[in-house]
């Protein structure tokens, strides 16, 4: 099978409502051999996943969205397996960790995003499930510029000089006893919208094909994310903000 072949499907995977790749291969074989007259077994199609995994990767960096204004930066679990099994899983040993959200505690990677107020991604890294927010910021902010909007997990002061020294200014909701610092309206409505890249995650993980249990291979998952990731810069319906952006005076 060629590459373009390879990548089609494992995209188009995110697109098709199933949440069992096998299954959707399956049904490729079945209905659509006339597409790819070149499918081969299941099980060596994984196999050729992990060949175009580099293709895959360049093909997001490529789709990467431009800079604007305004953006927005957060953070979302990728579980890899139940917290309770965190000592028998394997897959993902050396690199998943526990971590705790607000929503409880989870065993496994965490992804972290910069939008734009299109909605594009701009900036991404996966790392490890108990690594800082900050640290994940310092990496994937470099070169940017603009004012860019967190949540609490981001105060640092520390933090927003360095940022502030290349031109990014940091907002974010104030901690109980912090002094309120000086607001434009346009800054106040932007940190007000800050949930919208939650918006995002849950259009990214809706049809349930993102995040599941299943990887036996750490390669092809992370192949895995990265296409469902091409798949939402790839949408045309995106959430987006610029339509608020054009009342604002």
């Amino acid at each position: 099978m060629s590459l373009s072949e390879i990548m089609t499907i494992t995209i188009g995977f995110h697109r098709s409502g199933m949440n069992c790749f096998k299954y959707y291969y399956e049904d490729l074989q079945r209905n659509y051999r006339s597409e790819f007259p070149a499918m081969v077994h299941y099980a060596r199609f994984i196999k050729l996943v992990q060949q175009a995994f580099a293709v895959l990767l360049a093909f997001l960096k490529a789709l990467l969205g431009k800079p604007t204004e305004y953006m927005f930066v957060d953070g979302t679990p990728i579980s890899v397996c139940h917290t309770k099994r965190r000592y028998q899983h394997k897959v993902f040993k050396g690199l998943a960790q526990s971590s705790r959200t607000s929503i409880g505690w989870f065993f496994g990677l965490k992804l972290h995003v910069i939008l734009n107020t299109q909605g594009e991604i701009v900036r991404l890294a996966i790392t490890p499930g108990n690594s800082s927010e900050r640290k994940a910021l310092l990496k994937i902010s470099k070169g940017l510029v603009g004012k860019l909007f967190g949540d609490k997990g981001y105060v640092s002061k520390k933090l927003f000089d360095h940022l502030f020294q290349q031109n990014l200014t940091l907002y974010t909701k104030l901690k109980k006893g912090m002094k309120q610092m000086l607001l434009g309206f346009k800054e106040k409505l932007m940190l007000m919208k800050r949930s919208f890249i939650e918006t995002v995650f849950s259009s990214i993980k809706s049809l349930g094909s993102f995040e599941h249990h299943r990887h036996r291979s750490p390669i092809n998952a992370f192949a895995h994310w990265i296409s469902a990731l091409i798949s939402y810069q790839l949408r045309d319906d995106k959430p987006s903000l610029e339509k608020a952006l054009n009342f604002i005076p």
